[in-house]
């Protein structure tokens, strides 16, 4: 029986890679020059921490890592940015989370979205993904192109399409 999944997946080489670039860009321009600037990749892979010593520091800086995190192919979609606090002295943080995964309520909204269409396909949901299976080959090739065409707020991928 055909069958497909779908992720939501972000390469952590590449987030890192962005990261460094980031940081790399931010020792160098005149504009970040003794304002203690400074982004972490958290060492679980979920969260990005900018520290600096102004508001205006962390929004330019947070600008900078979504240039670079562009540019090397990382959907925006999945960084979740929070709000910027004091942590004592001149200094503020931002702790930006990286979403991976589908959400339960988010897959058992695609469920609901997908059986709603009357298609001859059934989808579960296992842990933080989603496999849709059916009889016919182009009955999950339209399942993929209703999920592509809502918007749902993360990247979704679809991997793993037997026959």
């Amino acid at each position: 029986m055909p069958s497909f999944d779908v992720v939501s997946k972000v390469d952590v080489q590449e987030v890192t890679n962005a990261v460094n670039n980031a940081n790399k860009e931010i020792v160098n321009r005149y504009d970040f020059k003794n304002t203690d600037t400074e982004i972490e990749w958290s060492s679980d892979a979920s969260a990005i921490t900018i520290t600096s010593n102004g508001e205006g520091r962390i929004i330019a800086a947070y600008d900078v890592l979504l240039t670079k995190m562009v540019r090397r192919n990382i959907d925006v979609k999945t960084m979740k940015p929070g709000d910027i606090k004091a942590i004592g002295g001149s200094k503020v943080r931002q702790i930006v989370e990286v979403q991976q995964g589908i959400p339960q309520d988010l897959g058992k909204q695609i469920v609901k979205d997908i059986k709603s269409l009357k298609m001859k396909v059934q989808g579960s949901i296992q842990g933080d993904q989603l496999r849709f299976s059916g009889k016919k080959r182009d009955d999950l090739q339209e399942a993929i192109a209703e999920i592509k065409g809502a918007d749902y707020d993360i990247p979704l991928q679809f991997v793993n399409f037997r026959d």
